[in-house]
C-alpha cells in the first residue's frame, strides 16, 4: 500500500489531499509546514522535517511553495523517494531543479493534477497541430481573489499544450497583460487573459479563432477535490515509475 507524505500539508490542498488519500484507504504518514504545528487529520502530525518525512514515506505531494522547492527536492533524493510537484508559480530555475532531481529519483511535475484539465490539454495539442496560424489561440482563465501567480499555471499548461502543437517555443510567442494601444495582434501568437475574483476554484477557456468562425474548448473546476483525486492518483502511478521526469500524460494513458 502507497504511503504518501505531503508537503504543504497545511494549506487547502494539503488538507484535500490527505482527505482524499484517507477515503481511498491510503496511508498518510505525515506533512510539513512552515508553521509546524497542529494535524493534518487527527493523529497525523505537521512537521517542519522533509528528510524525516520522505524517510516515512513511499512518493511524496508537493503543493507549497515556490521556494521550498529546492529542500523538498534535496530531502527526496537524500532518501530516493518520487515526488509529485503541483506547486505552480516556478519559474525557469526551478524547472531547472527538477530537471536535476530527475536525474536521480522519478518527479511527475504539473500545472494541474486534474484528469479533466490534461485531457483538455490533449485535445488543445491536438487542435493547434491540425489548425495554421491564421487561427489565432487565445486562453482566458479565472481563479479566486487569493491567488498570487498569473497566469495560472493551468493556462501555461495550456499554452505550452497550444504551442507543442504548433512546433514553437511559448516564451517567443506569447502575449500578456495587453493595455493601452498595443498595435495589432501578432500572427501566430498566443495570448493569455487572466481574471480574479470570489471563490473561483479554476476556469480556463481556450478559443481558436478564425475569420469566420471559432472554436472553444474550456474546463471548470468546482472545487479543489477534483486536484486531490488526480494528485492521490498520480502519486499512486508514479511510485512505480523509474527515474525520470514526467507529467500527466503518463497517468492518463496518453
Amino acid at each position: 500500500m502507497t504511503r504518501i507524505g505531503i508537503f504543504g500539508a497545511a494549506g487547502r490542498m494539503g488538507r484535500a489531499i490527505a482527505q482524499v488519500a484517507a477515503e481511498a484507504g491510503l496511508p498518510i504518514t505525515g506533512g510539513t509546514a512552515r508553521d509546524p504545528s497542529g494535524e493534518i487529520a487527527p493523529g497525523i502530525a505537521i512537521s517542519a522535517d522533509p528528510l524525516a518525512l520522505a524517510e516515512a514515506s513511499d512518493v511524496l505531494i508537493d503543493f507549497s511553495v515556490p521556494g521550498a522547492l529546492s529542500a523538498h527536492l534535496d530531502a527526496c533524493i537524500a532518501a530516493r523517494k518520487p515526488i509529485l510537484i503541483g506547486t505552480t508559480g516556478l519559474e525557469g530555475v526551478h524547472h531547472a531543479l527538477i530537471d536535476e532531481a530527475a536525474r536521480s529519483i522519478p518527479v511527475l511535475q504539473t500545472g494541474n493534477t486534474s484528469l479533466g484539465v490534461n485531457l483538455l490539454a490533449a485535445l488543445v495539442e491536438r487542435a493547434a497541430a491540425g489548425l495554421s496560424d491564421d487561427w489565432d489561440i487565445e486562453i482566458v482563465e479565472m481563479h479566486h481573489r487569493h491567488k498570487v501567480d498569473a497566469p495560472s499555471g493551468t493556462a501555461l499548461l495550456l499554452g505550452e499544450a497550444a504551442a507543442r502543437g504548433r512546433g514553437i517555443v511559448l516564451a517567443d510567442h506569447s502575449e500578456r497583460g495587453r493595455d493601452g494601444i498595443t498595435g495589432a495582434r501578432a500572427t501566430g501568437a498566443i495570448g493569455f487573459a487572466a481574471l480574479r475574483g470570489g471563490s473561483v476554484a479554476g476556469d480556463h477557456q481556450v478559443t481558436f479563432a478564425a475569420e469566420g468562425e471559432r472554436i472553444e474548448i474550456g474546463h471548470r473546476a468546482e472545487n479543489r477535490v477534483i486536484f486531490a483525486r488526480g494528485a492521490v492518483k498520480g502519486a499512486r502511478w508514479l511510485a512505480g515509475q523509474p527515474i525520470g521526469r514526467y507529467d500527466m500524460k503518463g497517468v492518463l494513458g496518453l
